[in-house]
């Protein structure tokens, strides 16, 4: 199509198909652009051509800056994709590094014109509620652990399609701001920076679910404020009212407590509070095959945890964890393996992380309630 009186050629790919490869490297040996721009971020193009780059996973600076679920998410996506790859024979992502292969063999300029990744992935899952949050990734895990063989029929259409937009179609209605972050933004965010991009001849390499809203984007001329889309939006002021509310309610709850039928039903109160947090989370740091250190700091941190929004048990536990039992560097390269494995999520240390993470998490949730509840009921008997 014409944008401000320059060609611009929108080249859609399946992400899993060999077919898509071909199709990419003929444009750009026809067209021989100006300059190729490919639905890649620096740090994913990074990935791509360098695929030991787990092997440089810096865990520790990743739990500490709180950034573990939106690693966790970024995995279990790119494991769907590699699930669905593995079985059409096609690493997930080729044919955007063969667009950037055909481009430096020819000379031509390159441009990586999608978002940061981890400010999609941030912005996805802010934009998922709790319960939202464990579902979608109880449906990914139950998803790769499912040994379903594709009919030739079903591997016809994945070689067609965007691998993402088969995903959003998969999951329903259920998760329309997720679809909204992932596809629709991205559609507009590329859109502009494919608009940006000097030359007198483009060709864009994209995923087949983002072209059409890309060539509505470019056909509509207006102008978009990257920047707003680049944002990582704060939790809201509810939120944060709720999570400060609750720790503050529990407190003032065990001091009331404490006036109306002593200090020996107060501290009672307590005591039960830190079994309450501390067995569960202790019990799923352990079902996760966590170091006996973890477990322990999972019961002690627990009843502390959450009283406070600041930090989770999940992330205490995960952080210690990580420190005693680092993962292997054979194990980062085999994660994806692993991934789809049952048993793989407690052998590969990366992944019993993730594990300890996830289920002390769960623990402290249950006996946030658990502990709540049942000071609350001894407060107006």
């Amino acid at each position: 199509m014409e944008v401000g009186g320059r060609e611009v050629h929108v080249v859609g790919t399946a992400h899993i198909s060999s077919e898509s490869i071909a199709v990419v490297e003929q444009a750009i040996e026809t067209l021989r652009p100006d300059c190729v721009c490919v639905e890649l971020d620096e740090r994913r193009f990074e990935a791509l051509s360098h695929p030991q780059r787990f092997e440089g996973l810096n865990l520790r600076e990743i739990i500490r800056t709180k950034q573990l679920a939106t690693l966790i998410l970024n995995m279990v996506l790119a494991g769907y994709q590699r699930s669905l790859g593995l079985q059409l024979g096609v690493k997930p992502g080729s044919e955007l590094l063969a667009a950037a292969r055909s481009a430096e063999a020819l000379a031509i300029d390159l441009a990586l014109v999608d978002r940061d990744v981890r400010v999609t992935l941030r912005r996805a899952w802010g934009a998922l509620s709790f319960w939202q949050k464990i579902l979608l990734i109880s449906t990914f895990l139950g998803g790769m652990f499912e040994r379903q063989e594709l009919s030739e029929d079903d591997l016809r259409e994945l070689r067609q399609q965007d691998v993402l937009s088969h995903l959003m179609e998969e999951l329903g209605a259920e998760f329309t701001r997720l679809k909204a972050t992932l596809i629709d933004e991205r559609d507009v965010y590329l859109a502009e920076r494919i608009r940006r991009t000097p030359g007198d001849r483009l060709v864009a390499v994209v995923g087949a679910g983002h072209v059409q809203g890309i060539l509505r984007q470019l056909g509509s001329g207006g102008s978009v404020d990257l920047a707003h889309l680049e944002e990582v939006p704060e939790g809201s002021d509810l939120l944060k009212w709720v999570g400060w509310g609750i720790p503050a309610l529990i407190l003032g709850a065990v001091v009331a407590i404490g006036v109306r039928q002593g200090a020996g039903a107060a501290g009672a109160n307590l005591v039960f509070w830190v079994l309450a947090n501390g067995v569960p989370c202790a019990l799923g740091t352990a079902l996760a095959l966590g170091h006996p250190a973890t477990v322990i700091a999972g019961f002690l941190s627990a009843p502390i945890t959450s009283l406070t929004p600041v930090i989770g048990a999940g992330y205490v536990t995960a952080f210690i964890q990580a420190w005693l039992v680092p993962p292997r560097v054979r194990e980062l390269s085999h994660v994806f393996e692993d991934m789809v494995r049952p048993v793989g999520w407690w052998q590969n240390r990366l992944l019993r992380v993730f594990l300890v993470f996830v289920l002390s998490t769960v623990g402290s949730l249950i006996g946030t309630w658990v502990g709540g509840a049942r000071i609350f009921s001894n407060l107006i008997q």
